[in-house]
């Protein structure tokens, strides 16, 4: 690679007159500025981007933090970040927690260490604690998929009490009064949202809550085919599961297969997220579809924004989500 020493040769300017012309850091008269560019063509010189954004106190790079990027949706979510940060011109790190707390700790301060301009947090659990460490020290910080109900951070959500209502108040038109739930984990805001609205859904119908139909899952196949066990194992049976992420639905229709049940002749079951993955299961499975492309494209706007103008009151969006309808829940006409 050429140099700018190389580049000033061939302009017969000096180094700093390549340096001001390049940056932008001082004027420079268009007959110089036309020779420096000339040089740089002939010889095929690259100004280094890294360089000049470090220069400016930017590093062009941001950080996204997952809980967990094996689940379909959170990948889905991760690819969409990473492509509405390419389109403005920042690369991405991406971190995956596994869930854990510690290890979530440790990416915050290996990011703040990496000079990353900001930060998107889908956070493992209670993380005010790395949040707040961030906004002590004046970093853009982005929660995404997380409702913290905090007013002094930037949160893109989507309106997940709302799925929950959506895909119970679908299984009850559907004639169904005994609708089990599989819940996601308790610390996660989003799930305990999401049986709100089932909870609601049912009350609005007049059909008495039973604690023995809502069951405890973790988000993974394993725990909605366990929980589904439990549930149609139990007495009188439920007729329909509407489980609060495509994952666990998918292991429900495994749970109902293997007890002798035809789905969704004797259990109807709805996921949530619309992962891609929830059109090609067996049978393609209804479900509440988030909005993962907007969430991505939102959260990185918010975050340069952010980036470039920390004074401006914090964002709280709210995103919709809709019910998409396929054969799992019994309905013949699907899209």
């Amino acid at each position: 690679m050429p140099t700018i020493s190389e580049v000033a040769k061939r302009a017969g300017v000096s180094s700093s007159t390549v340096s001001h012309v390049i940056n932008k850091t001082r004027f420079v008269s268009s007959e110089l500025q036309g020779r420096v560019q000339a040089a740089m063509d002939e010889l095929g010189y690259q100004p280094n981007a890294l360089a000049q954004s470090l220069r400016r106190g930017e590093a062009k790079t941001l950080g996204l933090i997952l809980p967990d990027s094996s689940n379909p949706y959170f990948a889905e979510i991760g690819h969409s970040v990473e492509a509405a940060a390419f389109e403005k011109g920042y690369n991405l790190i991406l971190c995956n927690t596994e869930g854990d707390l510690a290890r979530e700790h440790l990416y915050v301060a290996v990011l703040g260490n990496k000079k990353v301009d900001g930060i998107i947090f889908a956070s493992a659990g209670d993380s005010s604690a790395s949040i707040q460490f961030l906004l002590k020290r004046g970093f853009p910080v982005v929660v995404i998929d997380r409702d913290l109900a905090s007013p002094d951070v930037d949160e893109v959500v989507a309106d997940n009490q709302m799925g929950g209502y959506l895909a119970t108040q679908h299984l009850i038109r559907l004639g169904h009064q005994l609708i089990g739930c599989i819940a996601g984990p308790s610390y996660v805001l989003p799930s305990g949202r999401r049986v709100s609205g089932y909870r609601r859904a049912l009350e609005e119908a007049g059909i008495p809550e039973e604690s023995r139909l809502i069951q405890p899952g973790d988000f993974h196949p394993e725990t909605g085919y366990s929980s589904a066990l439990a549930l149609l194992r139990g007495s009188p049976r439920p007729t329909a599961i509407f489980a609060c992420n495509d994952l666990m639905a998918m292991g429900v229709i495994r749970a109902a297969v293997e007890s002798g049940l035809s789905v969704p002749e004797d259990l109807a079951v709805v996921g949530y997220d619309d992962i891609v993955l929830a059109s090609y299961v067996s049978p393609p499975l209804t479900t509440v579809a988030q909005p993962k492309l907007q969430m991505g494209q939102a959260a990185v706007r918010i975050l340069v924004e952010r980036i470039h103008d920390g004074q401006h009151s914090c964002y709280q969006e709210l995103l919709p989500v809709h019910l998409v309808v396929r054969k799992s829940s019994g309905v013949s006409i699907y899209r």
